[in-house]
């Protein structure tokens, strides 16, 4: 059975008040895919009866199982590489030469769904600046706390490990466990984990002299797009970085920040 129209701008607008995430007309289809897999899960028969359950306040987990399971989180290892070339070859050495010898380099890693990008990050750094490792620090985020469960174990099957990931940093970084990879230690312990919603005010951080927030402002409108990247530009040092997804800009959104590319990557930096 289709998802009745009104249905679908129930989600729509909790969606957008919990997340800030904005469902277009025509993701109708999207929203019964997602919520199928929650009536096996609560016994609830319909689409239709779940969100009744809601209004009627019968379930409070229930709102936030729906947001939950609307986010996307499609990431894989070293996606779209370019990125990473950049972090090692420019951005990297560029902090280093600017930074003193025991002063911390911090990175947020935001939307990170189920670790892969900031676990990216910290093979990055321990394959080409073993040395310095314990100079970098990683905060990783994401507003599910499914994924963030998963981002924290560090066990990725063989069809996601394939998925990026280089063979020779599979057999230095993991460790087989049946038909799983475990992450190692040393590399699970350069990130921390924690819960974020980016369509509210950004918690306080200590400065960032990197900021990955890649391919998620593309599932916000405007004037959340202008709320988070202006958090970030005071969360970000002076002479700090900003990567975005491939298709994504702050062109016209945020006129604070000016295009730098390395490496066939495009990241931005604060304008002086």
């Amino acid at each position: 059975m289709s998802l009745a129209a009104s249905d679908f701008e129930f989600v729509r607008t909790l969606v957008k008040q919990k997340a800030a995430i904005a469902l277009e007309n025509g993701k109708e289809y999207l929203v019964e895919s997602r919520l199928t897999p929650l009536l096996k899960e609560t016994g609830i028969a319909t689409i239709s009866e779940l969100i009744q359950n809601i209004k009627d306040k019968k379930n409070a987990q229930l709102v936030d199982k729906v947001v939950d399971v609307m986010t996307t989180n499609e990431t894989f290892f070293f996606r779209d590489i370019n990125p990473f070339e950049a972090l090692k070859k420019t951005v990297i050495p560029n902090l280093l030469a600017k930074r003193g010898p025991s002063e911390p380099i911090r990175i947020w890693c935001a939307a990170s769904s189920t670790g892969q990008e900031p676990y990216t990050i910290a093979m990055t750094i321990a394959a080409n600046f073993d040395a310095q490792k314990h100079r970098f620090s990683i905060a990783a985020s994401d507003i599910s706390p499914t994924v963030l469960a998963k981002a924290k174990s560090g066990t990725y099957s063989q069809i996601e490990v394939n998925r990026g990931l280089p063979a020779p940093l599979l057999v230095k970084y993991f460790t087989k466990q049946g038909t799983d990879w475990q992450i190692k230690d040393d590399i699970k312990k350069m990130v921390t984990y924690s819960l974020i919603n980016l369509s509210l005010p950004l918690p306080s951080m200590q400065p960032l002299d990197i900021v990955f927030i890649r391919n998620v402002l593309i599932y916000f409108d405007l004037d959340t797009k202008k709320q988070i990247l202006g958090g970030i530009r005071k969360l970000l040092k002076p002479d700090g970085y900003l990567f975005l997804g491939g298709s994504e800009s702050t062109l016209n959104i945020d006129e604070n920040f000016e295009r730098q590319s390395s490496e066939n990557s495009t990241y931005y930096t604060l304008k002086k």
